[in-house]
């Protein structure tokens, strides 16, 4: 491939659109006109030499009533699509009329097969025909992509002695082209971070992260590869390339079929056309696309499974739609999202909905093989939040641990700064497989390649920086080697693990029995409708002295025996307004009792809440009421030595020697401190260097106070 000729031929395109459209469509509207102009002129020039036999082939169908006309028509134009129309690009160069014009050139459209005509309702192009013919541009724009100085053909331009004029373009020349292409209008249209467009750099570096591992596992065979949010469709034929070319290095006869699921209608339409302009009829056909195909809520491959799948799902974007199309998050039944794991037959793997990066993941794990000797392999990429997002039982940590513990995490990679065009946030690369080689098993590698780069003289967007062949080849060396270095640390799965506890403290109270606070229970009990509480109440004051404080424990059993006394039976509800109302915190206060047990049927463990104590002179077990401001959670290991009980005891006991644990708030989550991990603190500095900057200072001071009070003047 010349790349010379490839950036001249993008830099013609790109101009066409400043030379024509100027004037008629803002900027960030070239692309609509621009793009699927590029991709009619590519697929005019392959069709052109077989072009009458497709018209007598459709001659010949229709008088023989064939209906069913698709494969015959491929067959006769030697390609995966074809055009019936009696027109060719050059043939509508003038006309008398821009009307002729417009209704020729829309007879041209209308004849081609119809993976071609999905592309172009995707692209939506018809609608911008009415714009140009009555700019009267049309023509214009025609004769530009006809020019004799580009040669968008596969078939070299030849001068009068036969000797090569322009080079033909082939199907990957012209695939780099359109990526140029769509790059330059996504850096135009300044899109948001999640809807870039993946630099070939970071594909290579995922799809050997596949490959590589297995390649001298790979057989002679059909391998089946997918992208879940293949975007233009680079990822897919990257990926196909590699393993082509590593399969032929080992001497194996591969067939590969690339499947892909894109939302966005015209990125779909650029995918779709640019397998088309690279050969890959077969591989457009499965792919599937248009807003009304979200990967998330209308799968289309439910039964699919797939050997090799890579994908840079959107991240940061609301899959709030979807999430409402599938029934909303209770009432979501899709197998994909709700399994069961843990003893949990209804667990979740459903997502925030401000952010459904990590539900396209979960999409690719459900199509993993798990009948083949090489199961499945996965890289996708993500920004950092897939990491820690997410509290223990919620969707994000939910998925880490279903991950983790089924052991599928093999590595996640750092990438490094400025890496994507349209965002400079950190990325990484997860790698995930079904079939871990054993001295992965039960471990998760992580590799800090963030400083492994080789900067761009220009940049390219955001783009600052780009993997060179060597930095791919440290990082995939750094994979497979799988030892500790500085840039590689490895840990055990449960490593990334802990519980989440709610640690309670009791609540103290004394009753203070003030005029103010008389008045403010008489009027909670009103409101209430439990005006008879009162004179419970008052009657247990009597009994109980005018003290102004007394133990909220023996004020209530006196208020219960006044209750039973007048017939009033003391309801939760009403002990409730007793406390709320007449009650105030007393750190010096006896712990107020929520139930009691009789000692023998239940065990003393105050870890977890069930305390020794006197109740009406006799022993009891005794649970207390939790202080709701004093309640605080912590994280424990999954590794912690003794578990959860031994934490508590070194960690929160010593400091609140009266704190239990909630067992029933117990959550197992999982979260991957990569910064952590990698962090190295700042040497601290030397006496001798502070000294010196000190001195430094004052001396620049002493100069500024010279100058400020005229010294050096006088």
């Amino acid at each position: 491939m010349d790349e010379n000729n490839v950036s001249w031929i993008a830099n013609f395109i790109w101009r066409i659109a400043d030379d024509v459209l100027r004037d008629i469509y803002p900027r960030g509207k070239y692309r609509d006109v621009i793009l699927p102009m590029t991709v009619l002129r590519r697929l005019d020039t392959v069709l052109e030499s077989n072009k009458q036999e497709v018209l007598d082939m459709k001659n010949m169908l229709d008088d023989a009533g064939v209906t069913n006309q698709d494969q015959a028509l491929r067959g006769a134009a030697g390609q995966d699509f074809y055009n019936t129309s009696k027109f060719r690009l050059k043939d509508l160069r003038s006309r008398a009329s821009q009307q002729q014009l417009k209704a020729d050139f829309e007879a041209y459209l209308d004849g081609f097969s119809p993976n071609v005509q999905d592309i172009l309702d995707n692209f939506e192009f018809r609608n911008q025909i009415p714009r140009l013919s009555k700019a009267d541009v049309l023509g214009t724009l025609i004769e530009k992509f006809l020019h004799p100085s580009i040669n968008l053909s596969p078939n070299p331009v030849l001068n009068g002695d036969g000797s090569i004029k322009f080079p033909g373009l082939d199907n990957h020349a012209m695939g780099t082209i359109f990526e140029e292409l769509i790059r330059r209008f996504n850096e135009e249209n300044n899109e948001e971070a999640g809807e870039h467009w993946t630099p070939r750099d970071a594909v290579k570096l995922m799809a050997n992260l596949i490959f590589l591992p297995v390649a001298d596992k790979i057989e002679s065979g059909t391998y089946l590869l997918y992208d879940g949010a293949c975007g233009t469709g680079g990822m897919l034929t990257v990926a196909e390339e590699t393993l082509l070319k590593l399969s032929e290095e080992h001497d194996k006869q591969v067939v590969t079929h690339l499947y892909g699921q894109e939302i966005n209608a015209e990125t779909y339409a650029i995918a779709k056309a640019d397998f088309l302009l690279k050969g890959e009829g077969e591989a457009a056909d499965n792919l599937v696309g248009g807003p009304e195909h979200s990967t998330l809520s209308n799968d289309a491959f439910p039964s699919r499974e797939f050997d090799f799948m890579l994908s840079n799902p959107p991240y940061g974007k609301s899959w709030k739609t979807d999430l409402e199309r599938m029934g909303g998050k209770t009432g979501i039944k899709d197998p994909r999202f709700k399994l069961n794991h843990a003893d949990d037959s209804e667990y979740s793997l459903i997502t925030r909905s401000s952010d459904g990066q990590m539900m396209f993941l979960v999409n690719m794990l459900s199509k993993m093989k798990s009948d083949t000797p090489l199961g499945s392999r996965i890289a996708e990429v993500h920004n950092g939040s897939s990491l820690f997002t997410g509290d223990a039982g919620q969707g994000e940590s939910n998925i880490r641990r279903w991950i983790i513990e089924n052991d599928w995490l093999e590595a996640i990679v750092a990438l490094p700064l400025n890496m994507f065009y349209n965002t400079g946030i950190a990325t990484y690369i997860w790698v995930l497989s079904n079939r871990k080689p054993e001295q992965r098993k039960g471990k998760v590698q992580l590799i800090d390649a963030s400083q492994w780069y080789k900067p761009l003289r220009k940049n390219l967007g955001k783009k600052n920086c780009a993997l060179s062949e060597d930095d791919i080849k440290k990082i995939c060396d750094t994979f497979l080697a799988f030892e500790e270095s500085e840039q590689s640390k490895i840990f055990q799965n449960e490593a990334f693990g802990y519980w989440k506890v709610t640690v309670e403290r009791p609540l103290r109270l004394m009753v203070n029995l003030s005029a103010d606070n008389r008045e403010a229970f008489r009027k909670a009990c009103d409101e209430a409708g439990e005006t008879i509480l009162v004179d419970v109440i008052d009657k247990a004051a009597d009994k109980l002295g005018s003290g102004p404080h007394m133990d909220f424990n023996s004020f209530l059993n006196s208020t219960k025996d006044t209750a039973s006394d007048i017939n009033v039976k003391l309801t939760a509800k009403r002990t409730k307004l007793i406390q709320k109302s007449l009650a105030r915190k007393n750190e010096s206060a006896e712990p107020v009792i929520k139930k009691i047990h009789k000692l023998g049927k239940f065990e003393v463990d105050p870890l977890r809440g069930f305390f020794e104590a006197q109740v009406n002179g006799k022993t009891a077990v005794v649970e207390y009421e939790p202080d709701t401001e004093l309640r605080d959670t912590e994280q424990v290991p999954l590794l912690e030595d003794g578990g959860i009980e031994a934490f508590i005891h070194r960690e929160v006991l010593p400091h609140v020697a009266d704190a239990w644990i909630d067992e029933s708030s117990i959550k197992t989550g999982y979260e991957i401190s990569f910064t952590r991990y990698f962090y190295k603190p700042q040497p601290l500095r030397s006496l001798e260097e502070i000294k010196a900057d000190i001195l430094a200072l004052e001396k620049e001071t002493e100069g500024l106070l010279d100058e400020i009070i005229g010294k050096g003047n006088s």
